[in-house]
């Protein structure tokens, strides 16, 4: 096992191809991605576990400094572990160790193993981890099968998605892919949409270097929605371990566009482009806990309740699914600190301001919020 600060050419290539050939990762745990978190005032590190020479696990961890009065570190989708990994509980076992130096009086750990992941959790908990409450990561999400037929997932959508899929065209809808030239156009309708919702948006360079890192390589795609050749509504989405998500999206509601359902139109034009592209799961992005639970008990008394926009999502057919649950480590003083302060609503709006700047965006923006 060997922990680094950078990995060689040879090693990234390697480290890369194994998060992507590993079930239920995200583009989170690729080399790229900490180019993109560098623009937020990330650094990464690097635990490496081999197995006769190749490598079978690891984690990239995400280092903030300037995070509030503490220093933080942030490991998302991970540790990660190669299915060939010839005994997964060992490497489970030395990943955790690991892991647990790396908090200390000044650098809280926060953990968000990847999907189906329960046994990393454990394992954390078992080394003096405890839940996280922080909100790092959501609880759980919605998830569409792409295996099914493309008839059978038109007929699980609502009824009202499904009328739209028969009169988009007429309508004027047209959904397109993306290139580098929208990448601008992103950016100013995620500014539409940062207005409308209350939130501060991403800064332009950072949706620039997001699409530059994670596109090229396949690991992300662009649609575009446009009303009678004029585009209201981009959708971002990143795809890793078989499974495809949303993370950037704006929408102009002025004008007719508002009526048209238009983000629903590129949603289901990239739930078709995902299944023919192989993709085995589509992910919404998180969703209420409480709404979590609900659909897990198939109880739907409470849906009034539930957040319109987590509703809007059940519209395409999804299932519930739960994340592994999130850990954290904070050693004394200041685990002291962060539990007094969660006692108090000064205390709760202060770590809302540290979470959010842990994710390094604003609320809402609808990319780092769903990562897990």
């Amino acid at each position: 096992m060997r922990v680094q600060s950078a990995l060689d050419p040879v090693t990234r290539r390697e480290w890369d191809a194994m998060v992507r050939a590993t079930p239920g990762t995200d583009v989170n745990q690729l080399t790229a991605w900490a180019t993109v978190r560098s623009a937020v005032g990330y650094s990464a590190r690097y635990v490496l576990v081999r197995e006769g020479g190749r490598i079978v696990g690891g984690a990239q961890l995400l280092l903030r400094v300037a995070a509030g009065p503490l220093g933080l570190a942030y490991l998302p989708s991970g540790p990660v572990v190669s299915p060939t990994a010839a005994d997964r509980a060992a490497v489970v076992a030395r990943l955790a160790e690991s892991l647990t130096r790396w908090s200390n009086p000044v650098r809280p750990l926060f953990v968000q193993p990847p999907d189906d992941a329960e046994d990393v959790s454990a394992a954390l908990l078992a080394r003096g981890f405890r839940r996280s409450r922080a909100g790092v990561a959501p609880a759980g999400t919605l998830r569409l099968d792409l295996s099914a037929p493309e008839e059978q997932l038109r007929a699980g959508l609502g009824r009202r998605l499904r009328y739209w899929t028969g009169k988009w065209a007429e309508r004027g809808v047209v959904v397109r892919q993306g290139d580098a030239g929208d990448v601008a156009l992103l950016s100013e309708l995620m500014a539409h949409s940062a207005r409308h919702q209350g939130y501060q948006p991403l800064p332009h360079a950072y949706v620039e270097t997001f699409y530059r890192e994670l596109v090229p390589s396949g690991n992300a795609v662009l649609f575009v929605g446009e009303v009678d050749g004029r585009p209201v509504a981009a959708d971002l989405l990143t795809g890793c371990g078989g499974v495809i998500k949303g993370r950037l999206g704006g929408f102009d509601r002025s004008g007719p566009a508002g009526k048209l359902s238009v983000p629903g139109a590129m949603r289901w034009a990239a739930i078709r482009w995902a299944r023919e592209q192989g993709y085995r799961w589509f992910d919404f992005g998180g969703i209420d806990p409480d709404m979590l639970a609900d659909l897990q008990a198939g109880r739907t008394e409470n849906e009034e309740s539930w957040p319109g926009a987590d509703r809007a999502k059940l519209s395409f057919g999804g299932t519930p699914f739960a994340y592994p649950p999130a850990v954290e480590r904070i050693a004394p003083p200041a685990r002291w600190a962060y539990d007094a302060a969660t006692g108090s609503a000064v205390g709760r709006r202060w770590l809302a301001v540290v979470t959010e700047r842990l994710r390094g965006a604003g609320r809402g923006h609808g990319g780092d919020a769903q990562q897990k």
